[in-house]
């Protein structure tokens, strides 16, 4: 049987879509390794956003490809976001690519194996399990397969729809990706289940622009409805929302997070910009008012509820003024979460094209602004959990000391809770842990 080793770079769409290819390939009869010194492919699913990660992917490729000279690889595939972009220019830079693979044909990615000689052992995985367990569908099926030796069995992305239909003026997604494209409700809340069956506890809903889900299948957005179906239905203990726009969120929504327990308090948000002359330049819809109404409806209907946002400095047209507006914005409306980029310069994108460009100073001079003033709100907020007993759900162990997290953070983007324990506690088990001490971004604490 043939070994592969599949990486995924990039977001959480990234993810899943790794997810996905491993349980094809693992049906079609491949073994899929986790190091690529036996693998006999290497496969990078990389991520071209922006040049920064366009850069990462580039490097790894780069790293990676010394396995075709010391090692046992035979086959270096490329896939994913930077392959659908530019892969006219990284075929010609990166000669040591045997195939470029963009994301609409991931489905293929076996028989593109097959065509460079890295086969499967007489589809000794497929035959023994093409038909889906219980019923599942395959396209569920295949992702059961991907996390059979997941690195966190008990967290699962579950994508619930393709591509992008906003065209920010910054962005390169429309392009890579396509249009907006949500997938069935049934065969989401399907896939919620057999991944909870299978050992997940947390389901992270994720796409391009979460709270569109339905608009284009169903008339109108369903995210709240398909909420209630999954929590309904799944038998998760945590379903938490990312990528949801603000332009999005209806009265709906905010009802279903209210309402559904198993919602957690916790809202991933991006914002990008507060001042109007920024997000109109952005395409965004909406301006500073709406944006402040609604932060005011979150907390005021869903009390205690973390709100994560990222903000971009030094978009063009940004001057002095415009910045101050939304560092004051930042400093009244004292985010949860909140995650700082510079502008990038995109080729492609309309944004880039637009005068008084700012230089790259002046972008790491703001964000260094904004990233001191949220440290010093985030460890205010923090401290304001001192002393109280919050449910956290267990992810990993080190001796006697676990690590885990409360309904307010998302897996390794947000903050962590350690506590010791004398009694063995499994990954995504829910505990009630005493806060005694805030240790700068995270928490600490004891078994209640």
């Amino acid at each position: 049987m043939s070994k592969v080793y599949l990486v995924s770079l990039g977001c959480d769409k990234n993810r899943v879509d790794g997810e996905v290819m491993i349980g094809t390939l693992r049906l079609a009869g491949y073994d899929v390794v986790n190091s690529p010194n036996d693998a006999e492919a290497i496969i990078i699913n990389t991520c071209g956003f922006i040049s920064d990660a366009v850069q990462e992917s580039v490097s790894l490729i780069f790293e990676l490809a010394e396995y075709k000279k010391a090692g046992k690889c035979r086959a270096l595939v490329i896939v994913g976001c930077m392959a659908e972009r530019y892969k006219a220019e990284i075929a010609e830079k990166i000669p040591e690519a045997d195939a470029f693979i963009g994301v609409r044909d991931y489905d293929n990615i076996a028989k593109i194996l097959t065509s460079l000689s890295v086969e499967p052992l007489a589809n000794e995985r497929g035959q023994g399990d093409s038909v889906p367990l219980q019923g599942q569908r395959p396209e569920n099926f295949v992702r059961l397969l991907a996390r059979s030796d997941s690195e966190i069995p008990h967290i699962a992305y579950v994508k619930v729809a393709e591509g992008c239909d906003n065209h920010c003026t910054y962005c390169t997604i429309p392009a890579i990706r396509g249009p907006f494209r949500s997938r069935p409700m049934e065969d989401i809340v399907a896939e919620c289940t057999a991944l909870v069956g299978a050992g997940a506890r947390e389901l992270v809903l994720v796409a391009q622009d979460t709270a569109r889900y339905g608009t284009d299948i169903y008339g109108g957005k369903k995210l709240p409805e398909l909420l209630r179906e999954i929590a309904a239905h799944s038998g998760a203990d945590w379903i938490r929302l990312m990528y949801v726009y603000p332009e999005q969120i209806t009265p709906q929504l905010i009802t279903a997070m209210s309402e559904i327990p198993q919602v957690c308090k916790y809202i991933d948000m991006p914002i990008q910009h507060s001042e109007d002359e920024i997000l109109s330049a952005m395409g965004r819809r909406g301006g500073r008012t709406e944006l402040e109404r609604l932060i005011r409806v979150l907390r005021d209907r869903i009390p205690g509820i973390a709100i994560r946002t990222t903000l971009m400095v030094g978009f063009p047209g940004e001057t002095e003024e415009i910045f101050e507006g939304l560092y004051d914005f930042a400093e009244e409306h004292r985010f949860d979460r909140l995650g700082v980029f510079p502008y990038s310069q995109e080729e492609g994108t309309k944004a880039a094209e637009m005068p008084d460009q700012i230089d790259m100073d002046t972008k790491q001079m703001r964000l260094g602004r904004l990233m001191e003033l949220q440290q010093q709100i985030h460890f205010e907020n923090q401290g304001d959990f001192v002393g109280k007993t919050l449910p956290v759900m267990v992810d990993s162990q080190d001796g006697g000391i676990y690590t885990g997290r409360t309904q307010y953070d998302t897996y390794e983007s947000d903050c962590v809770v350690k506590f010791a324990a004398d009694k063995k506690l499994l990954p995504g088990q829910i505990v009630n842990v005493k806060i005694t001490a805030a240790d700068g971004y995270d928490l600490s604490g004891e078994l209640s």
